[in-house]
């Protein structure tokens, strides 16, 4: 087989997670067969792609002989930030229909499992009611401004935001006391978001996880009018009351053409019960990324400032959060390579 047939060959091998051919989908980077072992370099879409060892049998049967091959990690993103000039191929909301199902631990958890694969991760405290996220992660102080040269080479002043186990974070919570009441109305809250993120300096990231308020407020509006957003992971405990407020949550991000990205259980077990996510995800016709179970060690890591520890390799839940960040890379990447770019909300 010469380089052009095997490459024809390896470029019909359909992905096993987006289920397209590789060709399609670009991720065939090099094919060499030279006079020895037949050379074959794939790019995945993202650096979480779950079992990726599973390319050795495809491209070993789609070379008909023992191939060299080197998977290359790559994020591909829709360039979510570059609406408002900042450098974030994908920025994922987490919200919920209502509060108490452990959303903002859900957010963080995916932040840090995204990040364990080898991603370059922001988190985002967006909850600016009830801004949790620095108490999880046990995060202290204040951000500094700094001032940097602008586009136009003269200087700007940007936030930087605080740096908890190797991820940037921006909050409220590091700006009001921990016992202070937000009492905000619209205007005020589109532009204190506006500055965490057109005024911070993230860097360049390849997820920007974002922790929503609860409910259907109008700051998913916001956000859909600032960035060109990845998707939404919706959180939501198995019970019917908690359900019925999920798809509330649901309708609002398809009415401000936000992709629904899928549904996580959370705190699954014998109070809650199981399962009705999926059910209800089944009946919605959105993915089922996964659950986490209600282990009072997640409890107790969160109290401590430790929410970060979830992935760590003595975790009860690190294998369930790992596949739900996988669950989520994978459906982000799905969207990017389908070229599903989303028309800007228009305001009547």
């Amino acid at each position: 087989m010469n380089d052009t047939e095997l490459k024809t060959s390896i470029e019909s091998i359909v992905d096993p997670e987006l289920g397209r051919p590789l060709g399609e989908l670009r991720m065939v980077r090099s094919v060499e067969s030279g006079d020895g072992t037949p050379r074959v370099t794939i790019e995945l879409p993202t650096t979480a792609y779950p079992q990726p060892e599973r390319f050795e049998e495809l491209v070993r049967d789609a070379a008909g002989a023992d191939v060299q091959l080197t998977l290359e990690r790559t994020v591909r993103g829709s360039n979510s930030g570059g609406k408002i000039g900042l450098r974030i191929a994908n920025v994922i909301c987490v919200g919920s229909g209502k509060g108490g199902v452990g959303k903002s631990t859900v957010a963080a958890g995916l932040a840090f499992a995204l990040k364990d694969s080898g991603a370059r991760v922001g988190l985002m405290d967006a909850d600016v009611y009830g801004p949790s996220v620095p108490h999880l992660l046990g995060a202290e102080g204040e951000p500094s401004v700094v001032e940097q040269p602008g586009p136009d080479g003269q200087p700007v002043q940007r936030i930087q935001p605080l740096e908890v186990d190797g991820m940037p974070l921006m909050s409220m919570g590091f700006h009001i006391e921990e016992d202070q009441a937000v009492i905000w109305r619209g205007p005020l809250l589109h532009r204190t978001l506006t500055q965490f993120l057109q005024a911070t300096d993230w860097g360049e990231l390849d997820y920007l996880v974002i922790d929503m308020p609860p409910g259907t407020g109008d700051v998913a509006l916001t956000l859909s009018q600032l960035l060109s957003l990845s998707g939404a992971v919706i959180v939501c405990t198995p019970q019917q009351v908690a359900l019925l407020d999920a798809v509330k949550a649901v309708s609002m991000f398809n009415q401000v053409k936000i992709p629904v990205l899928g549904m996580v259980e959370n705190m699954a077990g014998d109070i809650f019960g199981r399962g009705g996510a999926r059910a209800k995800a089944e009946e919605l016709e959105i993915p089922m990324l996964g659950e986490l179970p209600a282990d009072p060690e997640v409890r107790i890591r969160g109290d401590d400032g430790r929410i970060s520890t979830l992935v760590a390799s003595d975790s009860p839940v690190r294998e369930e959060l790992v596949a739900i960040s996988q669950k989520v890379a994978i459906e982000v990447a799905r969207h990017v390579t389908a070229g599903n770019q989303l028309p800007d909300l228009e305001i009547l």
